[in-house]
């Protein structure tokens, strides 16, 4: 029997995975301590071959790790399916049909007929859908994500200063529309609306880096619970837990000046903007007296927005460069 076509199959068997409607590729991280699912849109990010970065985890190998139990599945049956055909295709070789002469008085005739092996099925799947579609600001990847934060898989920058100036610039378009309305008690709401997302931005970078960076850490479990509402705090607990004080970015006017505003969400989101003590001890706002409302305007927001980008910015920069 000829194993020609077998033969032809070489020692291994090349198969496409294919992407999903929009172009992604699933990925699933080897760290058995993670596992997390992400996709990446093939053929975006660096040129060349680099290794693969999980977002979740930072864990860093080469792509053939990263292949999903299903993508697998789905290579296995394509693999096979292959095999089975070439198989078949030898096995047709060996068909005859042979007659007798037509002149013999006698005579036995013998045929060998193959008939092919039902079609191997192959595995189907779908790719899962993720929360967050993110452009690395860096490498141009596009990959896809469970919730908000996440390193690049090509370059290994982590997103979170990107994520943070697309959340400051929708404040920044809030405060715009507040000073484009007739109606005052409508364009307040909106200044206070816009000062609670600045804050909840700048909370949620903060948190996210800190919890991407924690291995870092003097103390990694405590850096996965640090909180950026009181700046404050959270300079202390990063000055112990990262040894950067995030204060030295900016002048000590700057810095108060952030750490004015930041309480002034505090009292609009507990205490409908109403002035108490533990607000006039934390600022030293002279202006301020208990029992009226906390005075807030748009250019004292927009000053806020460029202090917080340089606070983020040089924090990010040092815990890049630590080892």
């Amino acid at each position: 029997m000829s194993t020609r076509n077998l033969r032809n199959l070489g020692n291994s068997i090349k198969v496409s995975i294919p992407t999903d409607a929009a172009g992604y590729l699933g990925r699933e991280c080897p760290n058995q301590e993670c596992l997390g699912y992400f996709k990446v849109i093939p053929g975006t990010g660096r040129a060349g071959s680099h290794p693969c970065i999980c977002p979740y985890c930072g864990t860093k190998e080469e792509h053939r790790h990263f292949f999903t139990p299903d993508q697998v599945k789905y290579a296995e049956s394509s693999a096979f399916r292959d095999v089975v055909a070439a198989f078949d295709k030898d096995l047709k070789g060996l068909e005859f049909d042979s007659k007798p002469a037509s002149n013999a008085l006698l005579g036995i005739g013998m045929s060998l007929k193959v008939q092919p092996s039902r079609p191997v099925p192959l595995h189907r799947y779908t790719e899962k859908r993720l929360e967050t579609e993110v452009v690395c600001d860096r490498c141009t990847l596009r990959y896809a994500i469970y919730g908000v934060f996440g390193f690049c898989p090509d370059c290994g920058v982590h997103n979170n200063l990107g994520i943070l100036e697309a959340n400051l610039a929708l404040v920044e378009k809030m405060l715009q529309l507040a000073g484009g309305l007739d109606d005052p008690g409508l364009a307040a709401k909106l200044v206070e609306n816009a000062l609670e997302d600045c804050v909840s931005a700048f909370d949620g970078w903060g948190r996210g880096t800190t919890q991407a960076f924690a291995a870092k850490a003097a103390d990694p479990d405590a850096a996965t619970r640090v909180s950026f509402q009181n700046v404050t705090k959270a300079q202390v607990k990063v000055l112990r837990l990262f040894g950067y004080d995030i204060a030295a970015a900016a002048g000590p006017a700057e810095f108060a000046a952030v750490n004015k505003l930041l309480q002034k969400r505090h009292l609009v989101a507990h205490r409908m903007g109403v002035v108490d003590q533990e607000y006039i001890d934390s600022t030293g706002d002279a202006l301020a007296a208990i029992g009226r409302k906390v005075c807030i305007v748009a250019p004292e927001i927009h000053a806020g927005l460029s202090t917080l980008r340089t606070l983020a910015t040089a924090f990010v920069a040092h815990l890049e460069a630590m080892p």
